[in-house]
């Protein structure tokens, strides 16, 4: 009877931190995000142009493109689409409970695992979707203006706390967009977009048998001595991504490979063996790589000196994002425009979703709008990732990341690591 007791007293302690975080982070949603005109934006290794014969800044909501020819609104529109369609993945709560814990939320904690999950979904989608895939709905979502979050976000979390005192489970709040998704009359090649598009949300779902989901990742953790609750540097993740990827056991994963390097040094023979590692004797394909590398820019506070190499990474065809952020507050970097970063923010608390459930609702996995932050305000700690889909690929992307560095900070070699590696 105790026992149960402690469990509620945690559990309505979640709800109270749920609260606290989403009326903490709830106002960056809302806020719009303005791009200028006049220099080009960078995502994910593409470049988009929105320059026009006026000056100043427009927003990428679509509420300042009224007075803007129809080719750059276009160009916005393209950016748009490109942005939404990447996966979107936050604090989540009403999960099934953590092994080991009483935990049925991440809220508070679990923001570097979120980012390293987009990062991996991210490389997961250029291996089975490709760098031109775009959700077809992308431009349906619905905006964060159109209601106001924090205002949701108090009606919600009121609702469940009030569920909670009456051990009623708290009622599901789903939209009914996604109910025409798959009606659509759509070619098979979109069909089979729309099902690895799926499948791979399905991946990172918040239940024990998710491959990448938060569940399993804090399993991985624990060998990094870490436990749900704790908070999780890029490093770290960086490892607990690497021995996910290599537990997975879905046929479809077994092409793709994750390679963490060693003191900001890639060992091109080591790549190269787990790109050519097969459990399959009679099977002569190589596996596709995603290259992690954590790195540090700076001491204290990120070397400004940075700046350049950081916007280099972001602009390779190769590059999955960065898991970084400021102090203790994760952000996914994913391009830039000028001087700051454009970034996913996973501290927004959404409901579960059971995406196990046939046409479960995607909405809630794609961001409406990008986010901006100067690159000063970076933490130095964080960890690239790089996608390659043959050794060619890994030899190109090699010399690519060569080129965009001033002063050696990711070192791609032959040589051997040293024992103990």
């Amino acid at each position: 009877m105790e026992a149960t007791g402690t469990d509620e007293v945690e559990k309505i302690k979640s709800k109270f931190m749920s609260a606290w975080h989403n009326m903490k982070y709830s106002w960056v949603l809302k806020t719009k995000t303005y791009f200028s005109r006049n220099s080009p934006v960078f995502l994910l290794g593409k470049c988009y142009h929105f320059k026009s014969d006026e000056s100043g800044e427009l927003s990428t909501d679509g509420s300042s493109f009224d007075n803007i020819n129809t080719e750059i609104s276009g160009n916005v529109d393209e950016f748009r689409k490109d942005f939404i369609s990447r996966i979107w993945l936050t604090y989540r709560e009403e999960f099934p409970q953590i092994k080991g814990s009483a935990l049925t939320t991440d809220c508070g904690w679990g923001c570097t695992l979120r980012t390293g999950q987009m990062l991996l979904a991210q490389g997961l989608m250029l291996h089975f979707l490709g760098r031109a895939w775009v959700w077809p709905d992308a431009l349906d979502i619905e905006n964060s203006d159109s209601e106001s979050w924090t205002a949701h976000t108090v009606k919600k979390l009121t609702a469940s706390f009030e569920a909670s005192l009456t051990a009623e489970r708290e009622p599901k709040i789903l939209s009914n967009h996604h109910r025409g998704t798959l009606r659509r009359n759509c070619g098979d090649n979109e069909m089979r977009n729309e099902v690895y598009h799926r499948k791979i949300i399905s991946w990172f779902g918040d239940s024990p048998l998710a491959a990448f989901g938060l569940h399993q990742l804090i399993e991985y953790g624990k060998k990094s001595g870490k436990i749900a609750g704790d908070w999780y540097g890029p490093a770290v993740v960086a490892h607990i991504l690497r021995k996910a990827v290599e537990e997975a056991r879905d046929p479809e994963l077994q092409g793709v490979t994750v390679y963490v390097a060693q003191d900001c040094t890639v060992y091109s023979s080591d790549v190269i063996d787990r790109q050519c590692s097969c459990t399959d004797s009679e099977k002569t394909d190589t596996k596709a790589v995603i290259i992690l590398v954590p790195v540090r820019l700076g001491g204290e506070r990120t070397n400004t000196d940075y700046l350049e190499f950081v916007k280099g990474i972001l602009s390779l065809e190769y590059c999955v994002g960065i898991i970084g952020g400021k102090p203790k507050q994760s952000y996914y970097f994913a391009g830039f425009q000028d001087d700051s970063l454009i970034y996913m923010d996973p501290h927004y608390c959404q409901s579960f979703v059971d995406v196990s459930i046939k046409d479960f609702p995607l909405e809630s996995f794609h961001c409406p709008s990008p986010k901006k932050m100067s690159f000063k305000k970076m933490d130095p700690s964080c960890t690239i990732g790089f996608y390659c889909r043959t050794v060619q690929d890994f030899e190109k992307a090699s010399e690519e990341i060569t080129k965009v560095q001033h002063q050696p900070q990711v070192e791609v070699t032959a040589g051997i690591p040293t024992p103990g590696f």
